[in-house]
């Protein structure tokens, strides 16, 4: 496999159909070098079948002499997003915790999080969401937050990360440079923000500070035009959002991960071709294009095209992989194969099965 596409496979995370890895997905893993999968709720039967999932995919990926295992993520946030359902915990929404205001309960939250999912062979989860919940029209985030305070949302949010991380499962603060404050679902549309810098300061980019400096291992962008940020290109696309604000201003070293290049919010404005490159460019690491075959494919051929074409420096193509390749090193090695039985025996324990009631009982959420 030639240099470019393999380290444009290592930026393209891919999603497929079904409860078994599908000939598409063993495709793009052994001959696009896709070196991350997303999981949906589509691909999740029971624990044994996860687990045995998980296991295929990594075949895949050793069989194709991949130098690290796949990176498996999910959106495991709780409430509405919440991939893994019954059996395993049943966790209410983050709005909950925001209610209770306890860090230590957000903590252990994070931690039971990361043994459910770590068990299944599931290293990184997208979650949690600390976009400060500032508008009651917001069709998209709304209980997904923990509140509309930026100082909540910014402590509960950096307990979450340390129970995820502390436990072995890298964690996601998101979505950058803030989702909160829109009346537009990104799935569907382009939603714009129209704040002052000031009011980004102090409201929406302030609980991403706080994930920073307790070393958050990566950040998601928003499919989300910010125009006194960049009155052109929503932030995923934007290099004024992510290279100078989060990179450089914000001084984050860890993984940025776009939004879903699928989201209409993105898909309707540009091809995926030129979104992918668009996102690169910007200084996104990791590229989620979660359904189609023929969109993953078209990205990372776009991506090798302009490596190769110099409309993208190797040298800023190397910081990803690097990145990317440390974020495997931290969390994904030491490699085990998740067991099945092990994925049974953690799947809904009667301890967090307790601490998801008593979060339930103590914000006032009926059962």
């Amino acid at each position: 496999m030639r240099e470019s596409l393999r380290k444009a496979g290592q930026r393209v995370m891919v999603g497929f159909e079904g409860h078994e890895a599908s000939a598409d997905v063993k495709r793009l893993i052994r001959e696009f070098g896709a070196g991350s999968v997303i999981l949906f709720a589509r691909n999740v039967a029971e624990p044994e079948q996860l687990a045995e999932l998980v296991r295929e995919l990594q075949s895949a990926a050793r069989d194709a002499g991949h130098a690290l295992p796949l990176l498996v993520a999910v959106d495991q946030e709780g409430g509405r997003v919440a991939r893994l359902r019954a059996p395993w915990t049943v966790w209410p929404p983050l709005r909950a915790l925001g209610r209770i205001d306890s860090e230590a309960l957000a903590k252990q939250v994070g931690g039971a999080l990361a043994a459910e999912l770590k068990a299944c062979g599931i290293v990184l989860d997208f979650a949690p969401v600390v976009d400060v919940d500032t508008n009651p029209r917001n069709p998209i985030i709304g209980d997904r937050s923990f509140g509309d305070d930026p100082e909540r949302v910014g402590r509960l949010g950096v307990a979450m990360i340390r129970g995820l991380q502390e436990a072995g499962v890298a964690a996601c603060a998101k979505h950058f440079p803030g989702h909160g404050d829109t009346d537009v679902d990104s799935h569907l549309a382009l939603p714009s923000v129209d704040h002052s810098r000031s009011r980004l300061d102090d409201v929406e980019l302030r609980p991403f500070r706080k994930a920073i400096e307790a070393g958050v291992a990566t950040i998601m962008t928003a499919h989300v035009l910010v125009r006194e940020l960049d009155d052109r290109l929503p932030a995923t696309l934007s290099p004024v959002v992510i290279e100078k604000l989060l990179r450089q201003e914000m001084a984050f070293d860890g993984v940025i991960v776009s939004d879903d290049l699928e989201m209409k919010a993105v898909a309707d404005h540009w091809p995926y071709r030129e979104s992918a490159l668009l996102a690169a460019q910007a200084g996104c690491d990791l590229l989620p294009v979660c359904k189609s075959h023929d969109a993953q494919v078209e990205a990372i051929e776009a991506l090798v095209r302009a490596v190769e074409g110099e409309a993208l420096a190797w040298k800023a193509m190397d910081a990803a992989c690097d990145r990317v390749r440390r974020l495997k090193e931290r969390f994904v090695l030491p490699y085990r194969a998740p067991d099945p039985r092990e994925a049974r025996a953690a799947a809904g324990v009667g301890e967090r099965q307790a601490l998801a009631q008593q979060i339930v009982e103590s914000a006032g959420l009926s059962a």
